[in-house]
């Protein structure tokens, strides 16, 4: 059995492994195409991913978090980025540490699997949404976000958070219940 430490690593690799896939895949034309976020286009989702991982690894290693730049590479900012925080999942005193979650302070093990690799995973659908690549998502990590969002309906639908949920089409697989509850069409 893996312990706490093993699971966020291994659910942050699954994760991050899929937006690394869909991050590499885009060509340099369609960074400023439209995501289904309204306000960000393909680079900009991939900004805040980039901008996630450098506010964790800073309060985790120290240093400062600079935002991801409208000019910066989106490829070699998100590679950085995912090569930094790879390091931090191997070494079992930085997933111990204390970082900023939604609901107050947590251990980097416990930030890694119940949000930071939720958001990558959505993020992960409207970047390949964005640039035309593979829009299928891992079954199990879909049900995993979605079991853990679910009791937060009412705090994710605040401003700059997700958008009101949609009615799924009736038999609508796991994948588009969860992307129609946090506002987008599958």
């Amino acid at each position: 059995m893996l312990g706490p430490v093993n699971q966020a690593q291994e659910r942050y690799r699954l994760t991050a492994g899929a937006f690394d896939a869909r991050v590499l895949a885009a060509t340099a034309d369609r960074w400023n195409a439209q995501s289904p976020c309204t306000e960000w286009r393909a680079h900009d989702v991939v900004a805040h991913v980039v901008d996630n991982h450098r506010r964790l690894i800073a309060e985790v290693a120290g240093g400062e978090s600079k935002p991801m730049t409208p000019d910066e590479d989106p490829k070699a900012a998100w590679t950085s980025a995912y090569a930094t925080m790879r390091e931090l999942t191997e070494n079992p005193e930085a997933m111990a540490r204390s970082v900023q979650g939604p609901m107050g302070p947590v251990p980097l093990e416990q930030m890694l699997p119940q949000f930071v690799c939720m958001d990558m995973l959505v993020h992960t659908w409207d970047l390949a949404r964005a640039v035309g690549g593979d829009e299928r998502l891992d079954e199990q990590s879909v049900r995993d976000a979605y079991e853990t969002l679910k009791p937060m309906d009412a705090m994710i639908r605040q401003p700059n958070v997700f958008g009101p949920k949609l009615d799924p089409p009736p038999g609508a697989d796991v994948q588009t219940q969860f992307l129609y509850f946090l506002g987008r069409r599958a």
